[in-house]
């Protein structure tokens, strides 16, 4: 489950290291090929919303596997996309069905004997982040072996093979502990679950708020790494982005937290790491050990936010994890697309110092929600 998750997750990141590539071989602009990173998320965004809904109507390792299956036409698309059209809809198939993370996600969780589910959820987290980051330096590397369409070709054929072992190796869901409501009936109850448990509108603003500071770095990197005085290749800069694995262990030692009740003072620890990395990300630009170092900073913060943030969305409703996961991951992807357009934007109108400011400015406005949902959490204690 933590390689499929792997894959779907890392597909949508592909075209972060090969920009200069993809905007050389389509004949677009840097800046219109970035556009690819803002489709990848927000279609991964819609799917969140009105598919990943469907894991608590439906068998679930069906879904999944349909949903993986999808997803690889999609990168098969855009592994033969002759124009920049073309690749935008191969980018919004893969990013819309690559849901299927999202929808193993809470899977496991309900699969994981008692007292473990945060260590199961951080595991499964793990391997997210572990195929985002080697789906960043894959795709340099491959774009360096047989041009920038190669990653998708390998991507469509190991979705599809990776599909075929979860039809095997997963359980069927049981049926019987499945809410009796329609499709439109669990979209409309979306909205009644944040007015019935406020912490997850907190918690979802929370994730929405880190991953936007994140993705103004994701959205831009390639950018500054392949312009003087870096100049880097494809595969460079791909392994440039391998760095941040080090998230996928702080992604574990959150779950094992949660666990233990500490998902609260995990969130702070992560949030304090993610204002940490943005003065590093300042000396970057003319360093590549200082952007390496935030990089890692930066990962580590990401992912100590979001599994904290997963273990407690997940514990507020057992019965409603995957409608609570849409919500969150709905706004958590959001939050990417918006940080993509900032991070795209605050390079177009003053380069790699007014992306920095931009990002830090939102990780400021996560320390702020972070204490919003430490005082709703203050309240709930004194009037229980």
């Amino acid at each position: 489950m933590a390689v499929a998750v792997g894959l779907c997750a890392g597909g949508n990141y592909f075209n972060q290291p090969l920009l200069d590539s993809i905007a050389g071989a389509l004949s677009v602009s840097p800046a219109t090929a970035a556009f690819t990173v803002t489709v990848a998320q927000v279609s991964y965004a819609l799917g969140l919303l009105l598919l990943v809904p469907l894991g608590d109507l439906l068998d679930r390792r069906k879904l999944s596997v349909g949903l993986m299956l999808v997803a690889a036409a999609g990168q098969a698309i855009s592994g033969v996309a002759p124009s920049f059209a073309a690749l935008v809809v191969g980018t919004a198939v893969a990013g819309l069905f690559s849901v299927a993370a999202q929808v193993l996600v809470p899977f496991g969780s309900a699969l994981a004997p008692p007292g473990r589910s945060g260590e199961i959820v951080g595991t499964l987290m793990s391997g997210l982040l572990i195929g985002i980051l080697v789906a960043r330096s894959l795709a340099g590397l491959l774009s360096d072996l047989g041009g920038w369409t190669t990653v998708y070709r390998v991507s469509a054929v190991a979705m599809t093979l990776v599909a075929l072992a979860l039809w095997r190796m997963l359980p069927a869901d049981d049926a019987a502990t499945r809410p009796r409501i329609g499709y439109g009936t669990a979209l409309l109850s979306m909205a009644p679950l944040v007015a019935r448990h406020p912490r997850l509108a907190t918690r979802a603003a929370l994730g929405a708020c880190a991953f936007a500071s994140v993705s103004t770095v994701f959205a831009t990197m390639a950018l500054l790494l392949s312009a003087p005085p870096f100049e880097y290749s494809d595969a460079q800069i791909g392994l440039v982005g391998l760095s941040g694995v080090a998230g996928a262990v702080v992604a574990t030692l959150a779950g094992r937290l949660a666990d233990r009740g500490l998902a609260q003072w995990a969130t702070a620890g992560a949030i304090a790491v993610l204002l940490l990395s943005w003065p590093l990300f300042g000396l970057g630009a003319q360093a590549i050990v200082w952007f390496v170092l935030a990089f890692v900073t930066v990962d580590t913060g990401l992912q100590g936010i979001h599994v904290s943030n997963q273990n407690i969305v997940f514990a507020l409703d057992p019965p409603a994890r995957s409608r609570m996961n849409s919500v969150y991951m709905t706004c958590y992807f959001v939050g990417a697309a918006v940080g993509s357009a900032v991070g795209t934007s605050a390079w177009r109108h003053g380069g790699w110092t007014s992306v920095c400011i931009a990002g830090a400015a939102l990780a400021g406005i996560t320390l702020l929600v972070w204490l919003a949902d430490l005082a709703l959490v203050r309240r709930t204690r004194r009037s229980g």
